[in-house]
């Protein structure tokens, strides 16, 4: 499936639930997130019922609305949904935050304690009050 996907456009997979198969999603180099790894559901049991409406997801601590057009970034630590009405503001955030991040590795590289820079330099770190 993630071969058809990457062909037909798709720019990576989300699945709420387990995959198998990592070693072929790598080689596809296609990205591929799930909550866990192991045997899927037969074939039989998925099937794409609707495109480009919003995705309804509940699960024991979590609860969101994935809408079309919305931002979803994801790494090895997860995935992350950013509204795409809050897009530009979440943008004009992060370079303080990557600075602030910065400053705490090198304070940390030269001895200080991570609560110790933490405090320094979050404190100057944009809040999305102030875009």
């Amino acid at each position: 499936m993630s071969t058809r996907a990457k062909y037909s456009g798709a720019a990576g997979t989300i699945v709420d639930g387990r995959i198998r198969d990592l070693q072929e999603h790598r080689e596809l180099e296609y990205p591929v997130f799930a909550r866990d790894v192991g045997t899927a559901a037969p074939s039989e049991y998925l099937e794409v019922s609707e495109i480009n409406v919003p995705v309804h997801l509940k699960s024991e601590g979590q609860e969101i609305i994935i809408k079309p057009g919305d931002y979803l970034v994801g790494d090895l630590n997860g995935v992350v949904c950013l509204p795409k009405e809050m897009a530009e503001k979440v943008v004009a955030l992060i370079p303080s935050q990557v600075e602030a991040d910065e400053r705490i590795a090198q304070d940390i590289q030269q001895g200080r304690t991570f609560a110790e820079a933490s405090r320094e330099h979050r404190s100057g770190v944009k809040k999305a009050s102030e875009v």
